[in-house]
């Protein structure tokens, strides 16, 4: 039983991407987020999987597709909050966030067999992505999150294991960031967003 799993933050200003502002007020920053929620969900709701879970900071808003279950996060740092969204699946599962709204379904269908896990790294030296046949928290608790180092650190807990590289992916923590993502997931709720706040050239 394949479970896609997307952790969120539920979008409202001031909360959700922060270090969009400045440039962005902190309403068009929360517009940003909502957008790339949207995308990210519309792509898991169009991948094969048995489960579809939002673990969400927040309540779910009109974005949220159906065919979704919503569970809350738990209290604590982000590897705990990881770790037990791995904890409430029973089989495999594939972890992403709402970041990377250029995710398309393909990238997203994964196989387990003869793999133990995925693993997609991010730009910044985070992951946007985590796989594991086996959920086992272990391999999250205490890997240091938000730092330059936190995608080495998580793939040296793979060590052993059968991994599957997935792209790296950049994912949207500045308005640099933002820019480059639009434009790769020209045709999205992102992109149109971004060229409603100002963004030039995308098609």
């Amino acid at each position: 039983m394949t479970t896609l799993l997307v952790i969120a933050k539920e979008p409202r200003p001031g909360r959700v991407k922060t270090r969009l502002t400045p440039p962005f007020t902190p309403e068009e920053a929360a517009a940003l987020a909502e957008a790339a929620l949207a995308d990210t969900l519309d792509t898991v709701a169009r991948t094969p999987a048995d489960r579809r879970v939002l673990v969400l900071d927040g309540a779910p808003g009109p974005w949220l597709p159906p065919g979704f279950e919503v569970v809350p996060q738990c209290a604590g740092g982000l590897d705990e909050r990881l770790a037990a969204a791995f904890a409430g699946c029973t089989g495999p599962a594939l972890l992403i966030g709402m970041d990377t709204p250029q995710v398309t379904p393909e990238l997203l269908t994964v196989d387990f067999t003869d793999r133990d896990a995925y693993f997609g790294p991010a730009e910044d030296g985070g992951f946007w992505a985590l796989g594991l046949a086996a959920p086992n928290p272990a391999l999250l608790l205490g890997v240091p999150m938000s730092t330059p180092h936190t995608g080495a650190a998580q793939r040296a807990r793979l060590a052993g294991l059968r991994v599957r590289e997935l792209p790296c992916l950049r994912d949207v923590d500045t308005a640099d960031d933002a820019e480059v993502v639009a434009r790769a997931a020209a045709g999205g709720r992102f992109a149109a967003r971004w060229a409603e706040l100002g963004g030039v050239g995308i098609r």
